[in-house]
């Protein structure tokens, strides 16, 4: 993906990335919530992406 992929335009360019540290870091705040709190929603991305859930 940072070499570039294709986009919907035909162009090749490189994904957003981000350290995969902020994933774990997510998780773990997730599995260190008391049994009585949840977390319903969490998205994490890079800042860079254009759109969610896209291709």
């Amino acid at each position: 993906m940072t070499r570039g992929v294709p986009q919907a335009d035909g162009s090749i360019r490189a994904e957003a990335v981000m350290d995969v540290s902020n994933v774990a870091s997510s998780v773990l705040h997730m599995a260190e919530l008391p049994l009585d709190a949840n977390v319903q929603f969490m998205t994490v991305m890079a800042t860079k992406m254009p759109f969610i859930a896209r291709g």
